[in-house]
């Protein structure tokens, strides 16, 4: 048992530097002989938690993704009705938008791994599979609100769910790129939310 947790803290500890390495260089910047460097790692450490690259880069963005959710659950509780499905929308879409260092960060990698998985079929799928989920989080979230009266009835919930992902795509790369601020995008982003209340 010591064993199994001593390799999962040391994929993670790959995978934060491999991290590091994409939000910097981009995924073709980040090799398994850097990864291993910024870890702290042999090279041969690496290549016994990750059997390829593109295993090691999967990895990292399912690592980054868990570190997205733990932030978003952290503010819906801090919220002041966390029990809402509005609120866990709102939050929800707020912490995808990259409103400070780490979510940028965060943000610059998960566009890396779609320019990637635009040539890739294997990085392509996962990275269906991914928004998948968050469409039909998205659409449940709003079918409950809805169901307490929150959301507009005439909403259909899978279609606003795939409208709201495609608009917060839209929002991060005109943040990464300079052409609008955090402020700016979630001033956007909460004129989106509105037209979605009931009353």
């Amino acid at each position: 048992m010591p064993r199994q947790v001593d390799h999962e803290g040391r994929r993670r500890r790959i995978a934060q530097a491999v991290f590091g390495l994409i939000s910097e260089r981009g995924i073709e910047g980040a090799s398994i002989r850097d990864a291993a460097q910024w870890a702290g790692v042999s090279v041969g450490a690496v290549q016994r938690c990750f059997s390829t690259k593109e295993e090691m880069i999967v990895f990292v963005l399912e690592h980054m993704n868990q570190r997205v959710t733990e932030r978003v659950q952290a503010k819906i509780s801090d919220a002041a009705d966390p029990e809402s499905a509005l609120t866990m929308l709102e939050q929800t879409l707020i912490g995808i938008v990259p409103v400070d260092e780490e979510a940028l960060a965060e943000t610059r990698v998960w566009l890396a791994f779609t320019a990637q998985a635009a040539i890739d079929p294997k990085l392509a799928a996962v990275q269906r599979d991914q928004y998948a989920g968050l469409a039909e989080l998205f659409a449940l979230l709003i079918r409950v609100a809805q169901g307490h009266g929150r959301v507009r009835p005439d909403i259909d919930a899978e279609r606003e769910a795939e409208s709201l992902i495609t608009f917060t795509d839209g929002l991060n790369v005109q943040i990464l790129i300079g052409r609008q601020t955090a402020d700016a995008a979630l001033a956007a982003l909460e004129q989106r939310i509105s037209a979605l209340r009931a009353g």
